[in-house]
């Protein structure tokens, strides 16, 4: 028989571990909440599978904003200042994590750069669309300043592995024609690419089910359990709670995984740290034409670009430590649409969807990947505003340690789950 192995969450870490594990020939199942997948934080975010934005934000001047802007509603970072424990641990836990500031940085840009090999492959071997683009990504910059600490942190890029070259403003008009204002300079990464996160999770999903696994979207799980040699997944229904256990079970839920981690006897902080974006219906000729194909970071305002096909641009970033907040908040909203007004003036911002979502964050900025405390449960998640980056190869990652783990030799089973006692 194959070990049966449960996936908590349906989102890009979910469903990239899943597909991952399936390769390997365990037989899976997934618990969604959603009856789709994607429909949290994978469903609408920057676009940018961006090495080049590998940084970590454990550095002091991260801080030092943070306390300049607390009272500033539309500010790029905003940190409610209602404390409570959560909040305080994590804070206190990502000044601890400063020193590894470099050591992280440089880190997550090896990652970033042997997950774009993997997302790609798969891709291309399932034949998933996702409007990928693989133009490069600009960053810009309107100072002296940030462009200098840009300089700093390209040499930790390269001892990553990823090549990135300084650009004049004049070069940065050539590799972008259409975007408005002035700027002191820019770094171009022309390795860097951007596709739509909803759509290729959706895409590997349905791939993930051609190879077997059973994707549980609609059901919530209440609870997690494990006894050290197996797992269990609670689900709370009209008729009581039903019971599933599994040889070993991979959390994957976002900020959701800190409270089932809990439950399993492990502490993963993860802190929701809200993010905004916007996707601007480019629905007439002239907003086409005016609208950047290369994607862009404009480190000032801490926003990113990303042309999704040949119709839509979004827009996003902004951080927010408010909690498990989902609000949708209109001054948070318009510093993106008058962005875009001012950086691309012949864009009609007529037609635009506001989204936002929880990212879900370690206070290293580092994803929590491995193995729990209890031999069967694994944790896939973490991943801050890189998830969409990382992915593919965090997923891989955890797929080998489960495998090294538990193995997965045995002939096919027709479902992941087996009922226990309610």
């Amino acid at each position: 028989m194959k070990k049966t192995i449960a996936v908590v969450g349906g989102g890009i870490t979910g469903i990239t571990t899943a597909y991952a594990l399936a390769k390997r020939g365990f037989a899976v199942t997934l618990f969604e909440k959603h009856r789709y997948a994607a429909m949290e934080t994978s469903f609408a975010n920057g676009g940018q599978l961006s090495a080049s934005n590998a940084e970590v934000w454990t550095h002091w001047s991260t801080i030092l904003k943070g306390i300049r802007w607390m009272l500033k509603s539309d500010a790029p970072l905003l940190v409610n200042p209602k404390p409570s424990w959560h909040k305080l641990s994590w804070f206190a836990e990502f000044i601890g994590s400063i020193p590894q500031y470099r050591h992280n940085t440089v880190e997550t840009a090896r990652l970033a750069i042997a997950a774009r090999d993997h997302l790609f492959a798969w891709a291309e071997e399932e034949g998933i669309d996702f409007d990928l683009k693989k133009a490069g990504i600009l960053h810009i910059y309107r100072d002296k300043a940030g462009f200098d600490h840009a300089g700093k942190v390209s040499t930790m890029l390269a001892e990553g592995g990823l090549p990135r070259r300084s650009v004049t403003p004049d070069e940065m008009r050539a590799i972008e024609p259409t975007l408005a204002g002035q700027y002191y300079g820019g770094y171009y990464t022309e390795c860097d690419s951007t596709g739509d996160i909803h759509m290729f999770t959706n895409g590997l999903a349905a791939a993930a089910i051609r190879l077997g696994v059973e994707c549980r979207y609609g059901q919530e799980v209440k609870g997690v359990r494990t006894d050290g040699k197996r797992a269990s997944i609670i689900l709370g229904t009209p008729g009581g709670e039903e019971i599933f256990q599994f040889d070993g079970m991979v959390i994957c839920a976002g900020t959701a995984s800190r409270a089932l981690a809990s439950q399993l006897g492990d502490r993963v902080n993860i802190y929701p740290v809200k993010g905004y974006s916007i996707t601007v219906n480019l629905n007439d000729e002239a907003s086409r034409a005016a609208a950047p194909t290369v994607s862009l970071l404009d480190d000032e305002t801490k926003l990113v670009t990303s042309r999704l096909g040949d119709s839509r641009l979004r827009v996003a970033g902004t951080a927010e430590f408010n909690g498990y907040n989902r609000d949708i908040r209109a001054d948070r909203i318009r510093p993106l649409v008058e962005w875009v007004a001012e950086c691309f003036p012949g864009v009609s911002t007529q037609s635009v969807v506001p989204w936002a979502g929880l990212r879900p964050m370690m206070p290293n900025m580092m994803p929590k990947v491995g193995r729990g405390s209890s031999s069967c449960v694994f944790y896939n998640t973490g991943h801050g505003h890189l998830g969409w980056t990382l992915c593919a190869i965090t997923a891989d990652m955890v797929a080998d340690v489960v495998s090294d783990s538990m193995g997965a030799a045995g002939s096919p089973v027709t479902s992941g789950v087996r009922p226990a006692h309610a």
